[in-house]
């Protein structure tokens, strides 16, 4: 197994292990990714599963964010989560391997103060979908996860935003949503659920964590499917097959 981490004391648990390759990357920096990745497979000779998981959490209003602070989050948790992907694919083609593309219940449903982060995983969503058909043509399986809440290192030191005064009672009113729910699980019954995932036969296309997230996650889908429904008609109305116009490909 290898652990590609930012240094090495993020995984500390695998420092000691002689099973275990760590290496030191920046996932956004696409040249020491592609060199991380090449320097995992000549000490393995392959790759069978990548479990793509890399990520940071910037909480804050919309309006808040500086270009800067959007950029970041975007840098580690979709280009980091793309570099990593076009690396490792050659090899797991190879393998007919399984890609796990680590998003969030944020890949499913936008909240307030989470809207940089889940422009980044509903990004990620939209580009592992595309790998997910492109790679089945080689044998490799590419599965969305979709975790909740857990008690992971994302959740400590969280960047934020300056706060802006015109959103103090709605910030307030979040704080105490969040206090209210809270992050309640184990990491542990996250991996398990994963590893189902990557020894199943017919591994899923996206694969849910959690309670919550799954009642969310169809309680969503329910509202897509009524607010479509309610607007069928002028949705249908909004198409008419037209003859190509000059220099337009179909």
């Amino acid at each position: 197994m290898a652990a590609l981490a930012r240094t090495a004391t993020a995984v500390p648990e695998f420092r000691d292990d002689e099973r275990v390759l760590t290496v030191d990357v920046d996932v956004t920096d696409r040249s020491a990714v592609f060199a991380a990745v090449d320097r995992v497979v000549d000490h393995f000779g392959r790759l069978d599963v990548v479990v793509n998981n890399a990520g940071t959490m910037w909480t804050g209003f919309v309006e808040e964010f500086t270009e800067e602070q959007a950029r970041a989050q975007m840098e580690t948790n979709f280009f980091g989560a793309l570099w990593v992907t076009q690396a490792v694919l050659p090899a797991l083609r190879r393998r007919r391997g399984r890609l796990l593309q680590i998003s969030s219940i944020a890949g499913i449903a936008a909240f307030p103060t989470t809207g940089l982060y889940s422009a980044s995983k509903f990004a990620l969503e939209g580009l592992s979908e595309a790998v997910a058909a492109e790679a089945a043509h080689f044998g490799v399986a590419v599965t969305i996860v979709e975790p909740g809440g857990y008690w992971t290192d994302l959740y400590k030191d969280m960047p934020a935003t300056a706060p802006l005064d015109d959103y103090a009672a709605l910030r307030a009113e979040m704080a105490a949503t969040s206090a209210a729910g809270g992050v309640d699980s184990e990491p542990a019954l996250a991996a398990a659920a994963v590893r189902a995932a990557v020894d199943s036969d017919v591994p899923p296309s996206r694969l849910i964590l959690g309670s919550v997230v799954y009642d969310a996650a169809v309680g969503l889908a329910q509202d897509r499917i009524r607010d479509w429904a309610a607007w069928e008609k002028v949705s249908r109305a909004a198409e008419h097959a037209v003859p190509a116009p000059p220099g337009y490909t179909t």
